[in-house]
Protein backbone atom coordinates (compact mmCIF):
# COMPACT_ATOMS: atom_id res chain seq x y z
CA UNK A 1 0.00 0.00 0.00
CA UNK A 2 0.96 3.61 -0.58
CA UNK A 3 0.10 6.36 1.89
CA UNK A 4 -0.51 9.95 0.82
CA UNK A 5 0.43 12.76 3.22
CA UNK A 6 -0.28 16.49 2.94
CA UNK A 7 2.53 18.64 4.34
CA UNK A 8 1.90 22.12 5.72
CA UNK A 9 3.62 24.52 8.06
CA UNK A 10 1.38 25.25 11.06
CA UNK A 11 0.18 28.85 10.89
CA UNK A 12 1.12 29.26 7.21
CA UNK A 13 -1.24 29.12 4.23
CA UNK A 14 1.36 29.31 1.44
CA UNK A 15 3.47 26.17 1.89
CA UNK A 16 1.80 22.91 0.82
CA UNK A 17 3.24 19.61 -0.38
CA UNK A 18 1.73 16.19 -0.99
CA UNK A 19 3.83 13.08 -0.74
CA UNK A 20 3.23 9.42 -1.45
CA UNK A 21 5.27 6.86 0.45
CA UNK A 22 5.14 3.07 0.62
CA UNK A 23 3.68 1.73 3.83
CA UNK A 24 6.62 -0.60 4.39
CA UNK A 25 9.12 2.30 4.20
CA UNK A 26 10.80 3.28 7.43
CA UNK A 27 10.38 6.73 8.89
CA UNK A 28 14.12 7.11 8.31
CA UNK A 29 13.78 6.66 4.55
CA UNK A 30 10.84 9.10 4.57
CA UNK A 31 13.02 11.54 6.53
CA UNK A 32 15.82 11.23 3.95
CA UNK A 33 13.35 11.96 1.15
CA UNK A 34 11.92 14.98 2.99
CA UNK A 35 15.40 16.24 3.79
CA UNK A 36 16.38 16.07 0.14
CA UNK A 37 13.11 17.51 -1.19
CA UNK A 38 13.16 20.43 1.25
CA UNK A 39 16.93 21.05 0.80
CA UNK A 40 17.61 20.67 4.51
CA UNK A 41 21.13 20.20 5.87
CA UNK A 42 21.90 16.52 6.53
CA UNK A 43 23.77 17.17 9.78
CA UNK A 44 20.78 18.25 11.90
CA UNK A 45 18.86 16.24 14.46
CA UNK A 46 15.26 15.47 13.48
CA UNK A 47 12.32 13.55 14.85
CA UNK A 48 8.76 12.61 13.99
CA UNK A 49 6.00 13.13 16.52
CA UNK A 50 2.91 11.01 15.94
CA UNK A 51 -0.41 12.63 16.84
CA UNK A 52 -3.98 11.36 16.88
CA UNK A 53 -7.03 12.92 15.18
CA UNK A 54 -7.34 15.67 17.80
CA UNK A 55 -3.65 16.60 17.63
CA UNK A 56 -2.51 14.95 20.85
CA UNK A 57 1.08 13.71 20.61
CA UNK A 58 1.14 9.95 21.17
CA UNK A 59 4.67 8.95 20.13
CA UNK A 60 8.10 10.36 19.39
CA UNK A 61 10.42 8.69 16.90
CA UNK A 62 14.00 9.87 16.72
CA UNK A 63 17.39 8.85 15.50
CA UNK A 64 17.84 7.47 19.01
CA UNK A 65 15.15 5.45 20.78
CA UNK A 66 13.10 7.69 23.05
CA UNK A 67 10.77 4.88 24.06
CA UNK A 68 8.58 4.61 20.94
CA UNK A 69 11.18 3.34 18.47
CA UNK A 70 13.82 4.73 16.19
CA UNK A 71 13.30 6.21 12.74
CA UNK A 72 14.88 3.18 11.10
CA UNK A 73 12.81 0.63 13.05
CA UNK A 74 9.32 2.12 12.62
CA UNK A 75 7.40 1.81 9.35
CA UNK A 76 4.96 4.36 7.98
CA UNK A 77 2.14 1.78 8.01
CA UNK A 78 2.79 1.06 11.71
CA UNK A 79 2.28 4.72 12.57
CA UNK A 80 -0.97 4.96 10.59
CA UNK A 81 -2.29 1.69 12.06
CA UNK A 82 -1.69 3.07 15.57
CA UNK A 83 -4.12 5.88 14.74
CA UNK A 84 -1.42 8.52 14.46
CA UNK A 85 -2.89 10.25 11.41
CA UNK A 86 -0.68 13.29 11.81
CA UNK A 87 3.09 13.36 11.93
CA UNK A 88 5.07 16.39 12.94
CA UNK A 89 8.41 16.32 11.12
CA UNK A 90 10.48 18.33 13.60
CA UNK A 91 13.41 19.70 11.63
CA UNK A 92 14.64 22.15 14.30
CA UNK A 93 14.58 20.55 17.74
CA UNK A 94 15.91 23.60 19.57
CA UNK A 95 13.24 25.98 18.24
CA UNK A 96 10.61 23.21 17.94
CA UNK A 97 9.87 24.05 14.30
CA UNK A 98 8.09 21.40 12.30
CA UNK A 99 6.14 20.51 9.22
CA UNK A 100 2.79 18.84 9.74
CA UNK A 101 2.24 15.70 7.64
CA UNK A 102 -1.44 14.74 7.65
CA UNK A 103 -2.51 11.33 6.41
CA UNK A 104 -4.86 11.78 3.43
CA UNK A 105 -5.45 8.42 1.80
CA UNK A 106 -4.30 4.86 1.29
CA UNK A 107 -3.85 3.86 -2.34
CA UNK A 108 -2.68 0.91 -4.39
CA UNK A 109 0.98 0.95 -5.38
CA UNK A 110 1.66 1.65 -9.04
CA UNK A 111 4.49 -0.45 -10.54
CA UNK A 112 5.35 2.44 -12.87
CA UNK A 113 6.18 4.85 -10.06
CA UNK A 114 9.03 5.04 -7.60
CA UNK A 115 8.32 5.91 -3.99
CA UNK A 116 8.51 8.05 -1.97
CA UNK A 117 7.51 10.78 -4.38
CA UNK A 118 6.37 14.37 -4.43
CA UNK A 119 2.87 14.61 -5.89
CA UNK A 120 2.08 18.32 -5.53
CA UNK A 121 3.86 21.43 -4.30
CA UNK A 122 3.02 25.06 -3.65
CA UNK A 123 5.24 27.70 -2.07
CA UNK A 124 8.97 27.76 -1.51
CA UNK A 125 10.80 25.40 0.78
CA UNK A 126 11.19 26.76 4.31
CA UNK A 127 14.65 27.93 5.33
CA UNK A 128 15.78 25.38 7.88
CA UNK A 129 17.66 27.96 9.93
CA UNK A 130 15.30 30.95 9.72
CA UNK A 131 12.67 31.77 12.32
CA UNK A 132 10.14 32.89 9.71
CA UNK A 133 8.75 31.43 6.53
CA UNK A 134 8.83 34.03 3.77
CA UNK A 135 7.57 33.44 0.27
CA UNK A 136 7.64 36.84 -1.37
CA UNK A 137 7.05 35.36 -4.85
CA UNK A 138 3.53 34.30 -3.85
CA UNK A 139 2.96 37.68 -2.19
CA UNK A 140 3.84 39.40 -5.47
CA UNK A 141 1.40 37.17 -7.37
CA UNK A 142 -1.36 37.93 -4.86
CA UNK A 143 -0.70 41.68 -5.17
CA UNK A 144 -0.73 41.53 -8.98
CA UNK A 145 -4.03 39.64 -8.86
CA UNK A 146 -5.61 42.66 -7.18
CA UNK A 147 -6.88 45.22 -9.69
CA UNK A 148 -4.96 47.99 -8.00
CA UNK A 149 -3.64 48.89 -4.61
CA UNK A 150 -5.12 52.37 -5.07
CA UNK A 151 -8.66 53.50 -5.78
CA UNK A 152 -9.33 55.25 -9.08
CA UNK A 153 -9.31 58.70 -7.51
CA UNK A 154 -6.18 58.05 -5.41
CA UNK A 155 -2.75 57.93 -7.03
CA UNK A 156 0.58 57.28 -5.37
CA UNK A 157 2.51 60.37 -4.43
CA UNK A 158 4.42 61.82 -7.39
CA UNK A 159 2.16 60.28 -10.04
CA UNK A 160 -0.45 63.01 -10.53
Amino acid sequence: MVYRFRATIPGNKIFVREYEVKGNSSLYSFHLFLQNDLSFAPDQMVMFRGANNVGKIKSEYGLFDMGDGTLDSVKVEDVVRKGENSLFYVYDLFKDRSILLEFQAEEEESPRRSYPRLVMERGKNPDQFSDNYDDFDNLAVEMSDNDSMFSNDELPEGEE
